[in-house]
């Protein structure tokens, strides 16, 4: 399978370090999960904490891959970023979806679902599911 078919995942902070420590943490989990086309985007376009509607935008552009985009998204004004920029309806790459999931686990599940070809349902809906699981 080329990575033409796979999911891209998209991973929005208030922190780049943040963004791209879960980017490659969940990479990592995932058997290297080389194929699938991950980005964070992380902090202000300055470098600061905060979002960026320019940054997601380009993150989104660049892991596009015709499969759909799956974003995971920290705190509340990163989700209300992506929100927006879904209702603009021409920002982001069609077949993109905000996936309600907490951020590190949902990451993990999100990468390995994608890594095994499934389409945007399946990775949005393993993302999801990493909510019940259980640490103690």
């Amino acid at each position: 399978m080329s990575d033409g078919e796979l999911v891209g995942i998209v991973l929005v902070s208030h922190s780049a370090e943040v963004a791209a420590s879960v980017a490659e943490l969940a990479k990592a989990l995932a058997g290297g999960g080389a194929a699938v086309p991950v980005a964070p985007a992380g902090g202000t376009a300055d470098g600061g904490l905060g979002t960026s509607a320019e940054l997601i935008t380009a993150a989104a552009a660049s892991v596009d891959r015709g499969a759909g985009v799956a974003v995971l998204a920290d705190l509340g004004s990163a989700v209300l970023t992506v929100k927006a920029l879904l209702a603009e309806g021409d920002e982001l790459p069609d077949r993109t979806r905000l996936v309600d999931a907490p951020f590190v686990e949902g990451a993990v599940a999100a990468v390995v679902t994608a890594a095994a070809g499934a389409d945007l349902a399946a990775v949005a809906e393993a993302a999801a599911e990493a909510y019940v699981y259980r640490k103690v």
